[in-house]
């Protein structure tokens, strides 16, 4: 059993780099793109009409795209900025948008 779990560990991470390098298109997507490709890929999941091979790379791919439209939308968040207001009522400023306000 311990040789087992050590030699399945050693697969998954082979895989897992493996899925990084057949994924590599992901990268120059645009947001919109990986999201429609994402939302297809849920859609096929959710219905369950896909073969158990073909779900387990969707799935990886679906782990990438979501991973890349996560660090699009932070470096988004990164680069929009909040207007500040003085005591007046009168724009005097921005600073960082803290989406938890």
């Amino acid at each position: 059993m311990k040789g087992w779990a050590g030699k399945d560990r050693m697969g998954m991470e082979d895989s897992m780099a493996k899925g990084a390098a057949k994924h590599a298109d992901v990268a120059e997507m645009t947001f919109e793109r990986a999201l429609k490709e994402l939302e297809a890929i849920v859609g096929r999941l959710e219905r369950g009409d896909v073969e158990l091979e073909e779900s387990i790379t969707i799935y990886e791919r679906g782990e990438a795209l979501r991973d890349h439209c996560d660090r699009l939308l932070k470096q988004a968040e990164a680069k929009v900025e909040r207007l500040t207001f003085g005591a007046d009522g009168q724009p005097n400023g921005t600073e960082p948008l803290d989406p938890a306000r």
